[in-house]
């Protein structure tokens, strides 16, 4: 089927592209709230379900025996900016476990942050793996493999055995399959699974509510989207749309941006989990999704509305910061 066009790109007042794709919006037994275009389709959430990744390192008791903190739980969770804050916590979370950053296996990346990659550079600085957007989780995973005192190297790899504690908790949070035909692999080097988009929705109900979960795995989503929640920055990064979002909702809202088009998040309060992908894999149009979800679900106060206002319409413009357009719902998810 051909998904609906979910975002206008206006110039003025005319279209001048369309941005088309699925979203669905699902609560903890599985039942659909809301959807719009092919939500049966598997699709990566690649990094959007980082907080499930980061299951393993509570669950097996390192996040405890290691001391952290809860900014550096937050960073477990986040595709982060790279920002010299981001790198430090990375760090220091492996210290806790007694590892060195030589040990990360996420490859080395420049800050995602146009600011923070400037610095490095004026510093005549070179970057490391502790500004990949993904080392905070990767770090999460190299302290989870040294409390299950088992080999670190190649903990990317799809048998190891935190992967496989990984692949077990996706499975059982989204309720489906993770088998080797849907799995690719991820810019940071982990197995990826393509499950469909309303599995991830159930997953993220899930993540928000904790309802059909065992106490041990609803405490510890808990105690993620509390760490989250407290620390913004550390999701994202300075003015990104996801640290930006939790800093106006705090623990209403716990979203996650992927790649490719893709966000998920949860509603908890309303016990709603919601997931997105946009066919032409551009992150602008899942924000203005997601953003728009929250608008139409979530009870919102004047100084709620006034907040997620620039990010359900975000202007458009050039390079003389002239207003030259904006992007915008579609009716049928704005109504």
């Amino acid at each position: 089927m051909d998904n609906p066009v979910l975002v206008d790109v206006l110039r003025g007042a005319v279209v001048e592209s369309r941005h088309r794709g699925a979203v669905v919006v699902a609560d903890a037994g599985a039942a659909l709230v809301f959807a719009l275009g092919d939500v049966e389709r598997p699709v990566f959430p690649r990094s959007a379900v980082k907080a499930l990744q980061a299951l393993p390192l509570l669950e097996s008791g390192a996040a405890d025996r290691f001391g952290l903190s809860e900014a550096e739980l937050a960073l477990a969770c986040s595709s982060h900016s790279g920002e010299d804050l981001h790198a430090a916590t990375a760090a220091a979370m492996l210290a806790k476990a007694g590892r060195e950053p030589v040990c990360l296996e996420c490859g080395i990346q420049h800050p995602m942050g146009a600011a923070a990659a400037r610095a490095l550079a004026w510093h005549h600085q070179t970057p490391s793996a502790l500004h990949n957007n993904c080392s905070g989780k990767h770090a999460g995973f190299i302290c989870a493999a040294t409390a299950m005192d088992v080999d670190v190297a190649g903990y990317v790899t799809v048998d190891h055995p935190v992967q496989r504690e990984v692949r077990a908790a996706l499975e059982a949070m989204t309720g489906a399959p993770h088998g080797d035909a849907l799995r690719g692999t991820d810019g940071c080097s982990i197995p990826t699974y393509a499950v469909p988009l309303k599995s991830l929705a159930l997953a993220f109900a899930r993540l928000g509510t904790g309802v059909g979960l065992p106490p041990l795995r609803a405490a510890a989503l808990a105690r993620l989207r509390k760490a989250v929640a407290g620390h913004p920055f550390m999701l994202a990064g300075t003015g990104r749309f996801d640290t930006r979002i939790t800093e106006i909702f705090r623990e209403r809202v716990f979203l996650k941006t992927g790649a490719e088009g893709v966000y998920c998040g949860s509603l908890p309060e309303l016990g709603l989990g919601f997931a997105v992908k946009c066919d032409d894999g551009a992150t602008r149009a899942a924000e203005v999704v997601s953003a728009a979800l929250i608008a139409r679900f979530l009870p919102l106060t004047e100084p709620d509305t006034a907040a997620l206002k620039p990010f359900v319409t975000p202007l458009l413009t050039n390079w003389n910061g002239i207003a030259v357009g904006a992007l915008a719902p579609a009716a049928a998810l704005a109504s």
